[in-house]
């Protein structure tokens, strides 16, 4: 019994020492370049909120987001047509693009896929595992470069994926680091923006959550329901909103209330700069 206490003890004590060490590995994302972060500019390619005069607007979201010299296209709105000519407009070249990143599978977020990929098929697209496999063969043939995501990873230096959240549609979100804290992109947050959020700052809790933009997926609740949600995000010391596409006109004028200058509206070409 005693021989059996001691080495107890002295596994008890071998942990500890890692443990306080630092040796063992934490779920939290550190920031181990912060000399390194390249200013982020995010672009509104495709909404169904306008901004810049002289662009179509549509049921869809997509975004084009600038990490130094690294271009991601996120989501690519319903119809590819609208997509291009609108980028076509913004003087966003489709080759110039590096990596594709599809939220969820959604046809307003997926329709413009085709057409972007007959301009620009030298691509890394990142989508869920759980995405069709019609879609999944599209991209195959187009000559892109698929990969599956299924957990939270980094995809590019600063940028990643939240991984694949459960819900009535699973949907991955993308961070970027940005100079000023953590930029989160959702697609239509259908898992919910709370869980997003709450998953966000569970991956990088040594650093703040600057903005939150995309679809939030409030434009079916009641003004009680969406006075809450807006508390919650709020109580979360996320700093600046920019809540689009499916988010709803209510939800964005609550947001505006409560957020005041850290509100930013959204719209087709509305262009984020942090630096």
């Amino acid at each position: 019994m005693e021989t059996t206490l001691k080495f107890q003890e002295i596994v008890l004590l071998f942990f500890l020492q890692m443990f306080f060490a630092g040796d063992f590995i934490m779920p939290q994302i550190k920031n181990e370049n912060k000399t390194k972060i390249e200013p982020v500019i995010i672009t509104v390619i495709y909404d169904n909120n306008p901004f810049l005069k002289g662009l179509q607007t549509d049921w869809g979201f997509a975004c084009l987001v600038e990490v130094g010299k690294t271009k991601l296209l996120f989501d690519t709105g319903d119809n590819g047509n609208i997509l291009l000519s609108n980028m076509a407009k913004l003087n966003i070249d489709p080759k110039s693009i590096d990596f594709i990143f599809l939220s969820h599978f959604h046809h307003d977020h997926t329709g413009g896929l085709s057409k972007f990929l007959k301009h620009n098929s030298n691509v890394t697209i990142y989508y869920l595992k759980s995405f069709p496999n019609q879609l999944i063969e599209e991209m195959k043939k187009s000559g892109a470069m698929p990969v599956a995501v299924s957990s939270f990873q980094e995809l590019q230096t600063n940028i990643f994926s939240l991984g694949e959240l459960d819900g009535v549609i699973p949907e991955q979100s993308l961070a970027i680091r940005s100079p000023k804290g953590i930029a989160v992109i959702t697609g239509c947050a259908h898992p919910g923006i709370i869980k997003i959020l709450e998953m966000a700052k569970s991956f990088f809790s040594d650093e703040s959550i600057y903005l939150a933009i995309g679809g939030f997926h409030l434009h079916h609740l009641s003004k009680d329901e969406i006075n809450n949600t807006i508390n919650k995000i709020f109580k979360m010391e996320i700093l600046t909103v920019a809540p689009s596409h499916c988010s709803g006109d209510l939800a964005r004028k609550m947001f505006k209330k409560v957020y005041d200058d850290n509100y930013i509206e959204i719209g087709t070409g509305r262009v984020i700069k942090i630096n």
